[in-house]
């Protein structure tokens, strides 16, 4: 671990960033050129020690916020999306964006740089999760991040909607597979059986002794070689089924489930759980054992492979012929993640410009859905680019024009507690009773206790206009920890129950919301946000150029309606979203 890290930390390296510039001081950085012995047969850096490169800087930014020893609980997706070659560098930055109780999320980015031609580009980004050990008896109670700049801002926000969405991973798996709509898919797939090659053929087990340099400085199992020697079983598995030398695309969840420590024997299996014409799910687990104690399930992950011609397109791949039972099953959950994998990949990257604007929504991709939502939100909210348009008394109106979009902020402090202005907000099929622009706010489906979805109807612009129908997802976030704003968070979606009609113009939210901060005990300032559509648009333009101010006399009665129902009333208590 020492050689690897011999180019890793500098703590006297802050002047290199700059008089003045601001460094995150949990921001750790390694630079490694790659030689010949970090490489695969093709050349190329093995996708194994870079995960060892980025879980030790990784672990290294987690324990120099934490002051004490940390362990890897957890890593995010990974997608690479090139390779690195033989004499490129790789460069590795991380740094702590939240920390939680005893646990942190650690961003990390991977670079790499021709020494020939100077250029630069990305290769992947992952969040890790690092837990805290602690010393003696004491509770590990971690400091708070702080963050300064605007991007740090963003990704300390990013990280409470990111840790929601790890501790409910596995439900969202079983939620799809219990889906009959899924089951039904899977149960008409066709497939060549004649063409199809047994998984059997691709299986993989192999044993690794756990030797004094496999170890971290705290004598477990380093983290970053237990994933190495997966993605090694992985890569051997894949290659089986295509008889050629694969490309690792992507990698699930690594999950780890419990120490390992020098001594222990680890076994490591993989096997194809699925083709998809022109990718391969592999599944791979690590399981431990000293003498004749059983065995310990320490990790398990899934990667997907794709095995790419001269041209670097990838090849077609024959289908799999699952074993009964035990196959059957990973075959069907390959299925699950791939769609899993595809409506988050989609969701959480899709540009805010591409039309349509609006996705489907399912009940299978509603998790991305309300964290896409959210997470817009919030993105929206910390630019730093805001404009004070106008103001009016104690409301004031801020704008953001960028050369696509048009953004604007309506803001004012309410005399009415923070969390019963979030109450009373988040309910929009009251909002009618104080937004002029709500004449009908239908409740279609109520998701669960954070998400609904509404059909809202608003007011012809000019004369002779159709009226305006929107199909909003309504999504709601308590604060995660003191200092945190209340958010509700509005973005359209399309449900097939609900298509346009020839009655209604239907219009679309790119992103809109409300973030409530609490000032007081007694008084919250609440920020009304909207990234402006072709729908939206007509409503605020004689506003913002200054030609009126409705926005004014929308929020005061929006305050005056916090303040009517301040007290919380017997009879609208089951009325919130």
């Amino acid at each position: 671990m020492a050689s690897e890290s011999s180019l890793m930390e500098n703590l006297q390296d802050h002047h290199l960033e700059g008089e003045g510039q601001h460094r995150n001081p949990s921001e750790v950085k390694m630079s490694q050129i790659v030689l010949p012995c970090h490489a695969n047969n093709c050349r190329e850096l093995s996708i194994g020690q870079l995960l060892k490169w980025m879980d030790c800087t990784a672990c290294l930014s987690a324990e120099r916020h934490a002051g004490c020893p940390c362990v890897t609980a957890s890593v995010d997706d990974i997608y690479f999306e090139h390779t690195i070659g033989v004499g490129q560098v790789v460069n590795i930055k991380a740094k702590v964006n939240r920390a939680f109780n005893s646990s942190m999320e650690v961003g990390i980015e991977v670079s790499c740089e021709d020494l020939h031609s100077g250029r630069h580009w990305r290769v992947c980004q992952a969040f890790a999760t690092f837990v805290a050990r602690r010393t003696g008896t004491n509770k590990v109670q971690l400091k708070q991040v702080v963050p300064c700049t605007h991007r740090e801002q963003v990704e300390h926000s990013l990280a409470a909607e990111r840790r929601r969405m790890r501790l409910i991973h596995h439900d969202i798996m079983q939620d799809l597979l219990n889906n009959k709509t899924f089951q039904r898919s899977i149960s008409e797939e066709s497939r060549d059986e004649l063409a199809a090659v047994s998984t059997e053929r691709t299986r993989v087990e192999s044993v690794e002794l756990v030797l004094p340099p496999h170890a971290n400085h705290q004598v477990n199992t380093f983290g970053g070689q237990i994933m190495a020697w997966m993605e090694n079983v992985a890569n051997i598995a894949a290659s089986r089924l295509c008889n050629a030398h694969p490309t690792l695309r992507t990698i699930d969840m690594f999950y780890f489930r419990g120490p390992s420590q020098v001594g222990d024997r680890l076994i490591l299996k993989a096997i194809v759980n699925n083709t998809f014409k022109n990718s391969m799910e592999v599944g791979v687990c690590a399981e431990a054992y000293q003498g004749e104690e059983p065995l310990r399930h320490i990790n398990s992950a899934f990667m997907t492979f794709e095995v790419l011609d001269e041209n670097g397109r990838p090849r077609p791949l024959p289908p799999i012929k699952p074993e009964p039972q035990e196959g059957r099953r990973r075959y069907q959950e390959a299925l699950a993640r791939k769609k899993i994998r595809l409506d988050r990949k989609y969701i959480i990257s899709c540009k805010q410009t591409e039309v349509p604007l609006s996705v489907p929504w399912d009940p299978s991709n509603q998790v991305y859905l309300s964290y896409n939502n959210v997470s817009a939100l919030k993105m929206l909210a910390a630019k730093n680019s805001w404009v004070l348009s106008s103001k009016k008394n104690l409301v004031s109106l801020y704008t953001v024009e960028e050369s696509q979009s048009l953004c604007f902020r309506v803001e004012s402090e309410v005399d009415v507690p923070a969390h019963r202005a979030f109450t009373l907000v988040s309910d929009l099929s009251r909002r009618h009773e104080w937004d002029q622009h709500y004449t009908l706010c239908e409740l279609l489906i109520r998701v669960n206790e954070d998400d609904c979805i509404y059909r809202v109807v608003t007011p012809s612009v000019g004369e002779g206009g159709k009226v305006q129908d929107f199909i909003l997802l309504a999504s709601r976030r308590l604060p995660c920890e003191s200092g945190d704003p209340y958010v509700i968070a509005l973005q359209s979606v399309t449900l097939p129950t609900h298509p346009p009609t020839e009655e209604f113009n239907r219009g679309e939210v790119v992103c809109a919301g409300f973030i409530i901060y609490e000032v007081s005990k007694s008084v919250s300032k609440i920020s009304y946000y909207n990234q402006a559509g072709p729908g939206v648009l007509p409503y605020i333009s004689t506003d913002i150029a200054g030609l009126s101010s409705s926005f004014y006399s929308t929020f005061c009665a929006c305050s005056q309606y916090l303040m009517e129902n301040r007290v919380t009333s017997p009879l609208l208590a089951s009325a919130t979203l």
